[in-house]
């Protein structure tokens, strides 16, 4: 069918047609045989609607979990007196040096002491208003007392692992309230503040509050981004979008050198987050980063799904997301391998998509990149907190309701992991400095929310979180399983120090789970600015090292201490990585079909 010359609305019925013939064209989404969500639709509605009902008072964490949590750390503390007594000397010592802190502090001619420095990510307490009396003794007092109740909720024998870490999480949520850098009469900084201001700062906290609110009330929470939009100052990459399905549409963005290697770049963006991560502002997009470089670079923009979308499985992703945009790309640039890219979800979806093509002899596919991504699950850092059978069953009872899991609800777990920065530190700025962030386009994106179907969600926690069956070469694809074994194709696998998401250590255990060489690369930063990482930009750093697949295996402790850490952007180093496995730099190729009229990018799907 013809290609509309317009911009697909959010909710457009018509979208890019394939080119050449060879794509699948547009397709109503058709429900995928296999696993459905533990019970069925139909099952239980009453207990469904409860739970969903509960959900929206306890945050949407299952209160049955925190029951079990800790029923389990009280009952075997209970029957260790042993453990009790070692618990309660622990309190003991500490009031006393407490109270000789307190001396100390009180003193005329004291000087710079700490029972306890804060953890490096901690910055309450960092400003030097906080050494003076009688804050440096709540700020010492308060980190004491956390340090005692983790030493108090960790260690017990015969407890769970996953019930002490809730149970440790938990409690440090509810001690992180009590802090005193939350309270204008205990924060000196606040109080330095209303000094210089006159009072100034809590008026303006206060416009800040009721603006809020106001916004709240009205559905139009505060916006992070400020003048970031998406097209103008964001995702400005110039390119078209030339295929579009009831999942996705594929941006081919424009060539911006005269030569450019003839494997394209086809990146797979997570779908828990919107794709212009990785297209930024110009300074700081990957894309325009890369076809500066040379290269022809293809995105896949995901729908943001709707009540509607409640039975798209997760292997639709990949057969109307993955495969659809390749056999698009196979159309636009016959004959040439692909290098492929997958960011967080989106390179699990890879890794499964690369298995499966790797089982049936399709060699499409040049190079793999993973970006903080996981294929094995079992230490899949602080997310698993929320991940368990009783949690699982809660939330999908939640999604059940709605058929999908919500902004609020996705942004609330990722903000009560980091929730001194991320709740907090930015209540006390907002409200008692009275000052808002600048805004930045990292947070203009980080506020562009998206909502996850049912059933995907569901299929991704239990497949791949509760039962790793990816790693343990039990998941199936089309009723056969796969086996990440399979894949030989050279793969270059990016980590990042602070990746609370997607810990490094366990994106590194795709070294022995592949038979492929690996080159494993360790960046500074986080989930997110440890990836956009330009060149040019201070503070950058990494470490890489190579392992061959007949080569013997090397723990992440070793690799560690054998890779020698490189100062700068890790974009140089993949790019040259990915240069040396491909053809000598020819004419670019064509944008899609000649003559037809396509949309620009960046499309229609990334404003919804």
């Amino acid at each position: 069918m013809p290609v509309n010359s317009t911009m697909p609305k959010a909710e457009a019925s018509t979208l890019p047609a394939p080119v050449g013939g060879g794509a699948p064209g547009r397709k109503s989404i058709e429900p995928t045989a296999g696993v459905r969500p533990q019970q069925a639709v139909e099952s239980y509605p009453a207990d469904r609607a409860f739970h969903a009902a509960l959900a929206r008072l306890s945050g949407g964490i299952s209160p049955v979990a925190l029951l079990l949590a800790y029923t389990d750390w009280l009952s075997h503390l209970a029957t260790s007196p042993q453990r009790q007594l070692e618990i309660s000397q622990e309190a003991v010592r500490d009031g006393k040096r407490l109270f000789e802190a307190a001396q100390h502090f009180l003193s005329p001619q004291h000087g710079p002491w700490s029972l306890i420095r804060p953890s490096a990510w901690d910055r309450r307490f960092a400003r030097p208003e906080w050494e003076i009396p009688p804050f440096n003794l709540l700020a010492q007092s308060f980190l004491q007392a956390e340090q005692w109740w983790h030493n108090a909720t960790t260690g017990t024998r015969g407890v769970a692992k996953q019930n002490e870490a809730i149970v440790e999480f938990s409690v440090r949520q509810m001690l992180d309230v009590l802090a005193p850098s939350n309270f204008a009469a205990t924060n000196p900084e606040v109080l330095q503040k209303a000094f210089q201001s006159g009072g100034e700062n809590f008026v303006r906290g206060w416009q800040n509050w009721c603006s809020d609110w106001v916004r709240l009330l009205s559905g139009h929470p505060q916006p992070a981004g400020g003048d970031f939009v998406v097209g103008e100052t964001v995702a400005t990459s110039p390119g078209k979008v030339v295929f579009g399905n009831e999942l996705i549409e594929l941006i081919q963005y424009y060539p911006t050198t005269d030569k450019v290697h003839p494997q394209p770049i086809r990146i797979v963006p997570a779908w828990i987050m919107k794709y212009y991560i990785l297209d930024l502002s110009p300074q700081n997009s990957l894309v325009k980063y890369l076809t500066g470089q040379g290269f022809t670079v293809f995105m896949i923009s995901w729908r943001n799904p709707g009540a509607k979308d409640r039975d798209v499985a997760f292997d639709d992703y990949r057969t109307l997301g993955v495969e659809a945009a390749l056999a698009t790309i196979e159309d636009i640039i016959p004959d040439r391998q692909v290098h492929a890219l997958g960011y967080c979800l989106g390179g699990t979806l890879l890794s499964i998509a690369a298995a499966a093509m790797a089982r049936d002899g399709d060699n499409r596919l040049k190079s793999i990149t993973l970006l903080a991504a996981q294929v094995d699950f079992t230490e899949a850092g602080e997310l698993t907190l929320f991940i368990n059978e009783s949690q699982v069953a809660f939330l999908e009872d939640v999604m059940w309701q709605r058929g999908v899991l919500d902004t609020t609800q996705m942004a609330g777990a990722f903000q009560l992991l980091r929730s001194n920065d991320l709740i907090w530190s930015r209540l006390t700025r907002d409200y008692l400095m009275g000052e808002r962030s600048p805004p930045s386009d990292l947070m203009a994106w980080n506020a562009d929310a998206t909502r996850l179907p049912y059933r995907m969600h569901s299929e991704y926690l239990r497949k791949l979180f509760l039962n790793n069956d990816l790693a343990a070469g039990r998941y199936l694809v089309e009723g056969r399983p796969i086996s990440l074994s399979d894949i030989h194709t050279p793969m270059f696998v990016v980590g990042t120090v602070l990746d609370h998401v997607a810990p490094w250590k366990s994106a590194y255990k795709i070294h022995f789970l592949v038979d492929a060489d690996v080159t494993f690369l360790l960046t500074s930063g986080g989930h997110n600015a440890g990836i956009v990482a330009p060149p040019g930009e201070e503070g950058h750093s990494y470490r890489v090292r190579t392992k061959a697949a007949d080569a013997t295996y090397v723990g992440p402790d070793e690799w560690l201490k054998t890779a020698q850490p490189v100062e700068g952007s890790w974009w140089l180093e993949w790019t040259k990585w990915v240069a040396a496995r491909s053809g000598e730099p020819s004419a670019p190729p064509r944008m899609a079909v000649d003559g037809q009229a396509l949309p620009d990018a960046p499309g229609g799907y990334v404003r919804q």
